[in-house]
């Protein structure tokens, strides 16, 4: 039973800061191909803008690990 608890800790913690990551990207991309096609200059920082969410899955991936190898 702990074990299964373990797990779906773990797999929330790396499920729901994916989830967060995606819906935030999906507003980001939508802006960013607005701005790019005014400003076509304006590529790189989209592109960087579109990266940055990315790190609150890395968090939510090493938040996971911790759970699923420290609480054994």
């Amino acid at each position: 039973m702990e074990i299964g608890l373990i797990a779906i800790g773990a797999g929330l913690a790396i499920g729901l800061t994916a989830l967060a990551t995606a819906m935030a990207q999906a507003r980001i991309g939508a802006a960013a191909v607005g701005a790019i096609l005014e400003k076509p200059e304006s590529f790189g920082t989209a592109i960087i803008l579109l990266v940055i969410p990315e790190t609150i899955v890395i968090f939510g991936f090493t938040i996971a690990i911790l759970i699923l190898f420290t609480l054994k």
